[in-house]
């Protein structure tokens, strides 16, 4: 039985032919299926929104009022919309609460949400913040993004080990200058 290709794979099908490559040879033969699979998984973000993950509390966001929530370090995979490259490094994200909380999951989970489209870092930053304020009405928000973009590191000018790093901040954590300090040191720790 002849196994017949769906349209998008027949697209990575041409774009293997289009690189001077043999479709059929065996190494190659799944290969259209496994991009096709691996292209919906990288590019889910199109199929979510961003505000149906964020579930919040009010139990718990009585006592921080005014303090911080930093969620450090989370890890993000993304791909440029110049050369569909990949790029990816870690996040940091912190709010303000304004009487509800947000389950500390959730901030990775929108910034997936984002990050599995194509994009650009800068947007993506804000689309995270932007997200959060829509969100949380938080009394504050502050977004840094740190990425390698294999644009840069593969191709082109060929620069490995340089990275970008981005920043938005919103509300209290931009406006108020004691704030704002205490959420770039605790991303620089």
């Amino acid at each position: 039985m002849a196994y017949t290709l769906t349209v998008r794979e027949g697209l990575v099908r041409g774009m293997l032919m289009a690189i001077g490559e043999d479709p059929d040879r065996e190494g190659l033969l799944e290969t259209p299926a496994r991009v096709v699979k691996a292209w919906d998984e990288w590019f889910d973000g199109y199929k979510r929104n961003p505000q149906t993950e964020l579930k919040t509390f009010e139990d718990g966001a009585e006592l921080c009022g005014d303090e911080m929530v930093l969620v450090r370090d989370i890890d993000f995979y993304s791909h440029c919309e110049h050369h569909m490259a990949p790029f990816f490094g870690k996040a940091h994200i912190a709010y303000i609460p304004n009487k509800r909380v947000v389950g500390l999951s959730k901030l990775a989970r929108v910034t997936d949400v984002f990050a599995h489209r194509l994009q650009v870092q800068e947007r993506l930053t804000n689309q995270i913040a932007n997200a959060l304020v829509d969100g949380l009405d938080p009394q504050g928000v502050g977004v840094v993004l740190k990425a390698t973009h294999f644009c840069m590191c593969s191709r082109g000018v060929n620069k490995q080990g340089s990275t970008t790093i981005t920043s938005a901040l919103r509300g209290a954590i931009k406006e108020e200058p004691s704030a704002r300090a205490e959420f770039l040191r605790l991303v620089a720790l």
